[in-house]
């Protein structure tokens, strides 16, 4: 099947670059145009399946462009426009002059490579599927993302993986370095950013040298230079402050980086693979997040859907964390009744994988029968089937939020750092949580991470 040819039509380099290269990875063929007038005479003798333009360019606008060539007769092909705020309403007059659609900025690239796949599949639909033995899960969204890493495995593009908390993404940023480097020769570096205070993230990044600051006795390899020739992975990349940001990007761009106190440009070769669990397109709307930082490592975005939503991935899961709990502990591999497969599909799951681990955890070392029963994971496993008692979906989570977020806090006699640590989230983040579902600290509501 031939692939679609798609004429791109952007005059930033950076948000250019990182599309064109994400058309590429999806198995579209793209022409990149920085000017109306390049692209003008590439519509007048080449065929395109999709056009995809920005309103302002630097010799016309898009509109113009658009209307002189309809005007002229050129059969143009499905055209979509991107568009700042200010410009909607150029947008959709353009919609009652016969474009396809049109898209705002900063730009999502997942639901642009939507909108293009649902113009394609009218002509040539396509199914991507394997046979091979699953890593990440089961269900379809699992086997397409391993799918997705397979075809990035010899590329070099910055890939952003999203999802809620719990979800199991540094597993998939470790199944992509495993598709790049079978044997593990390489090193995998995870960094949680949400975890080093802004006064040391520089520090901890790209390193530094002996009397940099006080306490520097000696040059200090930073995250950046241990990674070398392997894959960085930065999680929590939307905790990361805006002051670093800039650093970060420059960083990314050029391949090089500047230990603290030192002038000395160092070249580093990595793999970049970015996390985070917040809507990064929000905060570059409001200005918490850099849009041209959020462009370069938001090449790729793989977004790992919550467990409640693959929901044939659950006993999958326990089985394999069974498994390794009985290797682990030297324990005979504990079986599930049917009563306890069926608490652990009716259940929501607010903390996705890493609650499941937990709950199965703690059931292996709680309980003494051989097979495990709703009672085992669950105080009232009788109320799992009793979603109906909240209003909405919305209210049902967040109760089971609080729930377990509280019972870590008690495990962890009410301290903060190891509460988080034992979530996975930063104390920023464990705070917000708190803060939101009306979650007391030990001596009172949180107000802070003092």
């Amino acid at each position: 099947m031939k692939a679609h040819r798609i004429c791109l039509i952007e005059d930033d380099e950076i948000m250019g670059e990182a599309v064109s290269d994400r058309f590429g990875l999806e198995g579209f063929k793209c022409a990149w145009f920085q000017t109306g007038a390049a692209a003008r005479k590439s519509l007048l003798k080449d065929k395109y399946n999709i056009v995809i333009s920005d309103i302002m360019l630097p010799d016309c606008d898009g509109e113009q462009l658009f209307e002189e060539l309809r005007d002229a007769g050129v059969e143009l092909p499905p055209y979509i426009f991107i568009t700042g705020y200010g410009a909607i309403d150029r947008a959709v007059r353009l919609l009652k002059l016969g474009a396809e659609d049109y898209m705002t900025k900063p730009l999502d690239i997942r639901e642009l490579i939507e909108k293009i796949r649902t113009i394609c599949a009218k002509a040539h639909p396509a199914i991507d599927s394997s046979d091979d033995k699953p890593v990440l899960g089961i269900s379809s969204a699992m086997r397409n993302i391993e799918a997705m890493l397979r075809r990035l495995a010899v590329d070099r593009t910055s890939v952003l993986v999203t999802g809620e908390s719990g979800v199991g993404k540094e597993e998939v940023a470790r199944a992509h370095h495993r598709q790049r480097d079978p044997d593990w020769q390489r090193p995998f570096i995870a960094v949680n950013c949400g975890a080093i205070s802004e006064n040391l993230i520089e520090a901890e990044l790209f390193g530094y040298v002996k009397g940099a600051y006080t306490g520097a006795i000696r040059d200090k390899k930073g995250y950046f230079e241990q990674a070398a020739g392997g894959t960085l992975f930065l999680d929590e990349i939307g905790d990361m402050p805006l002051s670093m940001q800039v650093k970060l990007l420059r960083a990314i761009q050029e391949r090089k980086i500047v230990r603290v106190g030192s002038e000395t440009t160092i070249p580093v070769d990595i793999h970049l693979i970015c996390a985070t669990n917040k809507n990064l397109k929000k905060m570059v709307e409001t200005g918490d997040f850099r849009e041209d930082l959020y462009y370069r490592i938001n090449v790729v975005e793989i977004n790992v859907p919550p467990l409640r939503e693959r929901k044939e991935d659950i006993l999958w899961l326990t089985a394999m964390l069974l498994d390794s709990e009985a290797v682990q502990h030297g324990r005979t591999r504990r079986a599930l009744s049917a009563a306890a497969e069926q608490s652990l599909l009716d259940y929501p799951w607010p903390g996705n994988i890493r609650e499941l681990k937990h709950i199965l955890e703690r059931a292996c070392v709680l309980s003494s029968q051989a097979v495990l029963t709703p009672e085992s994971f669950f105080d009232k496993p009788q109320e799992m089937a009793k979603p109906t008692e909240f209003s909405s979906l919305n209210e049902y989570l967040q109760d089971y939020e609080r729930r377990y977020i509280a019972q870590i806090l008690e495990s962890k006699e009410g301290r903060i750092a190891d509460t988080a640590t034992a979530l996975g989230i930063s104390r920023k983040t464990l705070w917000e949580k708190m803060r939101k579902l009306n979650l007391p600290a030990k001596n009172g509501l949180p107000d802070g991470p003092d």
